[in-house]
């Protein structure tokens, strides 16, 4: 039987703040697990309903109204290019651990091997821990659609389709596949070895698409007649539909990382249901005091915040971390999205 790696559990031990912050780890039996198989499976659809329709709602309702077919078909293009690409070799430099020895700074260290190109040797009997390997396959090419997905509002209304399509396919395969192994990877992998903590995508999904993001909104430039003419969110209704997917989706994301069906997914997902909420009101508040009432944009964008800070450590603390973590992001969120943002003029 065929193990794949990636988080293992009991890596990390609790520490002094106790179980308050710390969420435990079990052990994934080696074979398949009818339980673990069906959540899995379940949080694969959750993850890609992340994307086609939330992530495609979410900017709809944010761009102008000639624009809103634009994101959308920039979203559902997105989503089949890297499925494609994920099965054909994406999959295989990100997950293929032949050739890696843990401590060892080699090629494999960096980016994985070609032996599973087309998912080659995969098959329903070949297990990636306490699931179906082609499972473990689906569940994070989701992952790998939602990234440069999570990019594409930098550059909403100023990139045409077809470079929106061949921008993400390199990208994923110069920047997130790379790090997806690193991080993932297993022993052998330059950030596992270093001991980097990133249960559900903090820094595989979350720091790099943000960085692509900034570095793209940089390049392609301000939209035509900004900052003269006014460019107000069309639908805030289809952005405010477009969280609430993406919030019900992350349950997906982040439990579904435990890659079992256990005491790690049950409380990933709830870490995951506090952060945003915190974050959200922390939104609120601030808004309130600053300009009299909070806004719709202003609550969606507080519980993407949380959401977002929560997905690296939701293996590892409980709900009083998560309310730490809320809050930070609130607080830090609504700073770069304001003061730093205008102050940079992004």
């Amino acid at each position: 039987m065929q193990v794949t790696g990636r988080r293992m559990p009991g890596r990390w031990q609790a520490g002094a703040l106790g179980l308050a912050l710390l969420a435990p780890f079990s052990a994934h039996a080696d074979e398949i697990s009818a339980g673990d198989t069906a959540w899995i499976l379940i949080s694969t659809g959750l993850v890609l309903f992340m994307m086609i329709p939330g992530l495609a709602m979410f900017y709809a309702g944010l761009v102008r109204r000639k624009n809103v077919l634009s994101v959308f078909m920039q979203c559902f293009g997105i989503t089949a290019v890297i499925t494609i690409l994920w099965v054909a070799y994406g999959y295989s430099l990100a997950f293929d651990t032949e050739g890696m020895v843990q401590g060892e700074m080699g090629l494999h260290a960096f980016i994985g091997n070609i032996n599973k190109l087309m998912l080659s040797g995969i098959t329903t009997d070949t297990a990636s821990g306490s699931i179906p390997e082609i499972v473990f396959v689906a569940f994070q090419m989701t992952f790998a659609i939602i990234t440069p997905g999570l990019i594409v509002g930098a550059f909403a209304e100023r990139m045409k389709f077809f470079a929106v399509l061949v921008f993400s396919a390199l990208w994923v395969t110069v920047v997130y596949l790379p790090i997806c192994h690193m991080v993932w990877g297993g022993d052998g992998a330059l950030f596992w070895d270093l001991g980097v903590i990133d249960f559900a995508g903090g820094i595989v999904v979350h720091i790099t698409a943000g960085a692509a993001a900034l570095a793209a909104a940089i390049l392609v430039g301000k939209r035509t007649g900004y900052p003269t003419t006014a460019m107000p969110p069309h639908n805030m209704t289809m952005t405010l539909t477009g969280t609430a997917m993406l919030w019900v989706g992350w349950f997906g994301f982040n439990g579904g990382s435990a890659l079992a069906a256990n005491g790690s997914a049950a409380m990933a997902i709830t870490v995951t249901q506090i952060s945003p909420c915190v974050a959200a009101l922390v939104w609120v508040v601030i808004e309130t005091q600053k300009h009299g009432r909070p806004s719709a944009l202003g609550v969606a964008t507080g519980a993407i915040a949380g959401l977002a800070a929560i997905t690296p450590a939701a293996g590892s603390v409980g709900p009083i971390g998560a309310m730490a973590i809320g809050l930070v992001s609130g607080v830090l969120c609504y700073a770069a999205a304001t003061t730093v943002k205008k102050k940079f003029k992004y």
